[in-house]
C-alpha cells in the first residue's frame, strides 16, 4: 500500500518550491541585457540635448538682441554657447553609456 502522506508531501514540496521561485523572480528580476532599443534611446537623448542647447541659446540670444537692440550679436554668441553646452551633454551621456561596461569587467580576472 502506498502511503498518501508521501505523495501529499512531495506535491506540497513542489508547490512550495514553485512559489519560492516565483517570489524570488519578483524580488530579483533577471537582468535585461542592453539591447539596441536602449542604445537608440541614448542616441535620441544625445540628439535632443544638442538641439535643445542650440534652440535655447537661440531664444536667449534673440531675446537679448531685442532687449538691447544688437540684432545678430547676442544671437550668434548664445547659439555657439548652446552648441557647446549640447556637445558637453552629449559627451557626458557617452561616458554614462561606457560606465556599466567597465563595472561588469572589474571583478573578472584578465584573460
Amino acid at each position: 500500500m502506498v502511503d498518501m502522506t508521501d505523495t501529499d508531501d512531495s506535491k506540497q514540496k513542489k508547490n512550495l518550491q514553485e512559489r519560492i521561485k516565483n517570489l524570488e523572480e519578483e524580488i530579483n528580476p533577471p537582468e535585461k541585457e542592453e539591447s539596441a532599443i536602449s542604445q537608440a534611446n541614448m542616441g535620441w537623448r544625445m540628439v535632443v540635448d544638442l538641439v535643445a542647447g542650440v534652440g535655447l541659446g537661440f531664444v536667449i540670444g534673440y531675446g537679448l538682441d531685442i532687449l538691447f537692440g544688437t540684432k545678430p550679436l547676442n544671437m550668434i554668441l548664445f547659439v555657439l554657447l548652446g552648441f557647446g553646452a549640447g556637445i558637453n551633454l552629449m559627451l557626458r551621456t557617452a561616458k554614462e553609456m561606457k560606465k556599466p561596461e567597465t563595472n561588469k569587467n572589474e571583478g573578472n580576472p584578465p584573460d
